[in-house]
């Protein structure tokens, strides 16, 4: 039988596995397709996973993606996840068996690193002052060479806007680690998409700090979510990437 996993959690977080070695249905929790969940004990650790058929691997679709963050989503609420890919499977017990015991001090390093604590999810938008030329800018020879020019130094420009951005957000939340991407939008602005792990304790706090950025922050719309599991936040194993779909 094939398993389509979730996320890794800590075994001690189910006591009704205290006695038991097989996969045990996970109550009140269904899966992809509405398939049951169940936990996988795998010496401290337990892997959610729910029952996987070839013909699901075809129905892979949107709303699979969202059950998925959902089933993760419910179980840290009661335990520290390592999130897995979504599209992950295993061919049978013996490879899931496999997996968990050839990267166990992998998997128990990440619980305890990640233990107590939660990602909470940082949209920014702000207005691009470097705009992009337009085509008809782009011409040939020495004007073509003006315009590449222009375009770095508006990257640049770009950069250390962001830059010193994510350092305000940085020194106004204190987070534990972050991870930060930055784009410009179709739109012409600026996007920040900042992953801030905090402890749990600690997420009333942030949400406090929040309400205070935006209104000292008035050149920038934000949008906050979480809290979530840390997902940007769980070091990836080889076998992680190796079985993901």
């Amino acid at each position: 039988m094939s398993w389509y996993a979730y996320c890794i959690a800590e075994r001690q977080a189910f006591p009704e596995l205290a006695r038991h070695r097989r996969p045990m249905p996970l109550t009140g929790v269904t899966g992809l397709f509405g398939n049951q969940a169940f936990l996988f004990p795998a010496s401290d650790l337990a892997v959610i996973v729910s029952e996987h058929s070839p013909e699901d691997s075809a129905r892979m679709d949107q709303q699979a993606a969202k059950d998925h963050a959902r089933v993760i989503g419910d179980c840290f609420k009661h335990s520290t996840v390592l999130p897995f890919r979504f599209g992950t499977t295993f061919q049978d017990d013996d490879a899931l068996r496999r997996s968990v015991r050839s990267n166990q001090r992998h998997f128990m390093a990440n619980v305890e690193r990640l233990r107590g604590k939660a990602e909470m999810h940082l949209k920014v938008l702000v207005d691009d002052t470097c705009p992009g030329n337009s085509a008809r800018d782009m011409t040939v020879g020495q004007q073509y060479l003006t315009s590449l020019r222009q375009s770095a130094s508006r990257q640049r420009e770009r950069q250390s806007k962001a830059r010193a951005l994510s350092i305000q957000m940085h020194r106004m939340f204190l987070p534990l680690a972050e991870e930060i991407t930055c784009k410009r939008t179709d739109s012409g602005k600026m996007l920040l998409d900042i992953a801030h792990l905090i402890d749990n304790k600690t997420v009333e706090r942030y949400q406090n700090k929040y309400s205070s950025a935006t209104q000292e922050l008035k050149e920038c719309r934000m949008q906050l979510s979480g809290p979530w599991p840390p997902y940007h936040f769980v070091h990836r194993s080889a076998a992680q990437q190796h079985h993901s779909a």
